[in-house]
């Protein structure tokens, strides 16, 4: 179990990014974390990954344990050893590497002996790596960059994948694949995925359980069968509205949001 409670988190001791958040991830299950730009999704990561202080940010209150431990006063490779690996937004490729360089660098924490069999799962999960290894990863398109960065946090054989984003500037179709992807890693491997996400349909259509999260503050928390089917998740985050109601997205107030959700 991977668990948040009431964490907050600061920002070069003055701005507050997470006002109280509380989470779970089982083990293996995947979650979806959705929200805006700047509702706190992304800290909501680097809290957990300890890259917070890269970011001159700091946990200030509440815990963060993985199977029992308090992970979040441990360092990123630390975090990384115990079984977390993350895939940051941007999928931050090392461009002036191979792909068989970049998926090498995400095996640092596994034996050599483990190397070549993951390697061999790596080029099974993603067929067009196997055939782009000696290309240089700058070249790849959008959506091959994104796999290799997935491919590379599997490296490490994480229990917990955490993806910010991944379908972020990504086609319809590579969008998909992506998604059948995380399914497959999730039901094949048993691997954990706690999945960040704007795109709600795609996140909500894997997951089991599911968070929303505004200014810093989870605001909503169900099955993401229920999410799927809440009239204020399907206006705000799917497009979708009851027939005859003619708002436009625009116009709704971010107050409304917070006041319809805490009713």
């Amino acid at each position: 179990m991977l668990t948040f409670e009431n964490v907050e988190v600061v920002y070069d001791d003055v701005l507050l990014a997470l006002r109280g958040v509380s989470l779970e991830v089982p083990e293996g299950s995947i979650v979806a974390l959705l929200g805006a730009n700047g509702a706190g999704k992304t800290t909501t990561l680097r809290a957990c990954t300890g890259l917070l202080g890269v970011h001159r940010g700091r946990v200030r209150k509440g815990t963060i344990s993985f199977g029992g431990k308090r992970i979040d006063q441990m360092d990123g490779p630390q975090i990384v050893k115990a079984g977390i690996a993350q895939v940051m937004e941007g999928r931050r490729v090392f461009a002036e590497l191979s792909v068989e360089e970049n998926l090498k660098v995400g095996a640092y924490t596994t034996s050599r002996s483990r190397t070549a069999d993951l390697y061999r799962r790596m080029y099974d999960l993603f067929p067009v790596l196997e055939e782009r290894k000696k290309s240089t990863a700058g070249y790849l398109s959008g959506g091959e960059q994104q796999m290799l960065a997935i491919g590379r946090a599997l490296m490490s054989e994480p229990t917990y994948l955490l993806l910010d984003e991944p379908s972020l500037g990504l086609a319809p179709k590579v969008v998909t694949q992506i998604r059948d992807l995380l399914k497959k890693i999730n039901s094949e491997d048993g691997t954990s995925v706690l999945l960040v996400e704007q795109n709600a349909a795609m996140a909500l259509s894997i997951a089991s359980h599911g968070y929303v999260i505004e200014t810093g503050k989870v605001v909503m928390d169900k099955p993401a069968a229920a999410l799927r089917e809440d009239d204020d998740v399907r206006e705000f985050y799917l497009g979708l509205r009851k027939e005859g109601d003619a708002k436009s997205f625009r116009d709704i107030k971010h107050y409304r949001r917070r006041k319809r959700w805490a009713a």
